[in-house]
């Protein structure tokens, strides 16, 4: 099996500006660590997409591949698409976008995903999801929610608490016996042409309500497969707080 890497890697962040160089550890930056564990992940490229020059110079410095992206995407897939067609990525490579700020994301999730798309040649996305097990994270908004046919397709992605367990929900609520909440992990793999497709299309309107892109997909009437994750997929970086964390299991760890 042979795929790609891209790393989206933007500068400007509303909650964390200048996240991509911000220190993990001792002289490495979230970005290098994010490369590093898709380095090990067996693609057969690994590439990082920013829109920051700064962000290009220090990525080169470790050894990186490097594409310069238009400032003016407003997604991680629109930037994705501009790579596809810098570098020429054949219609059938396999394309897997890594978050910039997933220095803790273990390689075996990015294989696992790029092997689920290549084994399934009829679909165009992949992505994974992981079990929730408490009250809490089914009503956080930012915890995407996901819901799976028994092919273990899509049939949608939200932040509210989907389904509503109507005999747990009530005064107390609590998990039902009767459902697995699945916790979406924005990890994806496309077909390049498809992404070409995918940014093509306008925003639907329950991707505008929402504020997730992935509904575009299902809105169009594509499939998307959602595999259950081998692994914990690690913290991802959006926050001081989730940066904080990273830097003390990283300590922790050695």
């Amino acid at each position: 099996m042979s795929f790609i890497v891209v790393i989206p890697a933007r500068y400007e962040s509303s909650r964390l500006p200048g996240k991509p160089l911000k220190e993990i550890m001792a002289n490495k930056t979230m970005i290098q660590g994010t490369w590093e564990q898709a380095k090990k992940s067996g693609a057969s490229r690994v590439v990082i997409a920013t829109d920051n020059v700064q962000v290009k110079e220090v990525c080169e410095k470790f050894g990186a591949e490097v594409c310069m992206t238009n400032i003016e995407h407003k997604s991680g897939t629109e930037r994705l698409g501009e790579v596809v067609t810098k570098l020429n990525f054949q219609k059938d490579d396999i394309i897997v976008n890594v978050q910039g700020d997933e220095p803790m994301l273990p390689p075996e999730l990015i294989h696992q995903v790029a092997e689920g798309l290549e084994t399934h040649i009829a679909v165009n996305m992949a992505t994974l999801c992981e079990p929730i097990d408490n009250i809490k994270t089914v009503f956080d908004p930012h915890a995407v929610k996901v819901i799976r046919n028994q092919k273990n397709f899509a049939l949608n992605f939200t932040r509210a608490p989907m389904p509503w367990s109507r005999d747990t929900f009530d005064e107390n609520p609590s998990l039902p016996t009767n459902w697995a909440y699945k916790r979406h992990i924005g990890l994806y793999a496309y077909r390049a042409g498809f992404i070409k497709q995918y940014i093509s299309w306008e925003e639907c309107q329950l991707e505008k309500v929402e504020k997730l892109e992935q509904l575009r997909v299902l809105w169009h009437g594509e499939q998307i497969l959602v595999l259950d994750a081998l692994m914990d997929a690690g913290i991802g970086v959006d926050t001081k707080q989730d940066l904080d964390k990273v830097r003390k299991l990283l300590l922790k760890n050695g």
